[in-house]
């Protein structure tokens, strides 16, 4: 035992607590920035574990940055919580829920829509720290992109929960199609933005695109963790559209190798941002094996 090398042991450990260190920088920013809008923020579902686990899986994600330039990632993505939140569980009409979409869009094109609303407020924030960054300028019509297609299909999942007592909902194939609702493409698009690396910003296309396929593989990982609880809440879940665990699982491993093939020509020009994306699937797979991020009701 004494004669073993542990430097390798010690780098990674080493490592593990420099990551450990940046979420637990990105909690303290989380956690004043849910102050800071405290209406949208009840302690229930939105325990502090929330905070601290949507910080580790920003600073995992990429361990290579800086607490301040996971910022609007970190920011971005509990945003991204508080809208679900409003729409998923508040929302009672159509009109509630087009009304979110509305002041949202309107938020992103610069104006300062839903009066004093925290929801709107956050937001706003977030695009004026965006606005900040150099990159942002010439990509905000790209950003605005990938906040429509989250609050849209939000909207679609909401029209599909409201309607499940009268008619049947999406197949399993409509509901994948509708991962955006997931919100982590919008949480990429923002931090590369963000960071404004030439090499990110130049082929923002390709990312998004392999980024999109990496959201399906977190949608359903997330679904075979949580499918218990979707089902105590009212939620959807992809085990509720006629495929079994080891179906899900199946496709899961098909759309892992997809985002493998198309991340390869991308692991040569944007290097950090390929391992952004495979880090990604991989914190979520540990840690869905064990919790999840909300609360108890």
């Amino acid at each position: 035992m004494f004669g073993i090398d542990r430097g390798d042991e010690l780098a990674a450990t080493t490592e593990q607590g420099r990551i450990c260190g940046l979420a637990a920088g990105g909690q303290r920013d989380l956690q004043a920035a849910a102050a800071a809008h405290r209406e949208l923020f009840p302690d229930n579902p939105f325990d502090p574990t929330v905070f601290s686990m949507v910080a580790s899986a920003t600073a995992f994600g990429a361990p290579w940055c800086t607490r301040e330039q996971l910022r609007i990632a970190n920011l971005t993505a509990l945003w991204v919580f508080a809208v679900d939140w409003r729409i998923d569980y508040l929302a009672r009409t159509p009109g509630d829920v087009a009304a979110v979409v509305a002041n949202c869009l309107a938020t992103a094109d610069g104006e300062e829509a839903g009066g004093a609303d925290a929801l709107y407020r956050f937001l706003a924030d977030i695009r004026d720290e965006l606005a900040a960054a150099p990159a942002f300028a010439g990509h905000r019509l790209v950003w605005r992109e990938e906040l429509r297609r989250m609050l849209h299909a939000m909207q679609r999942e909401w029209v599909w929960k409201s309607q499940q007592s009268v008619q049947p909902g999406p197949s399993f194939e409509e509901y994948l199609d509708n991962a955006d609702n997931f919100g982590s493409s919008f949480v990429n698009v923002s931090h590369w933005l963000f960071l404004g690396d030439p090499t990110a910003v130049g082929h923002l296309a390709e990312l998004t695109a392999v980024g999109r396929t990496v959201q399906r593989v977190l949608r359903l990982v997330n679904d075979l963790a949580t499918y218990g609880r979707d089902v105590g809440w009212g939620d959807l879940n992809a085990l509720m559209f006629g495929v079994d665990r080891a179906e899900v699982t199946r496709h899961i491993g098909k759309l892992v190798s997809a985002c493998q093939e198309a991340l390869r020509p991308l692991e040569h020009t944007s290097p950090q941002e390929a391992a952004y994306l495979i880090r990604q699937i991989g914190f979520s797979s540990g840690f869905y094996h064990v919790t999840d991020f909300w609360g108890e009701l």
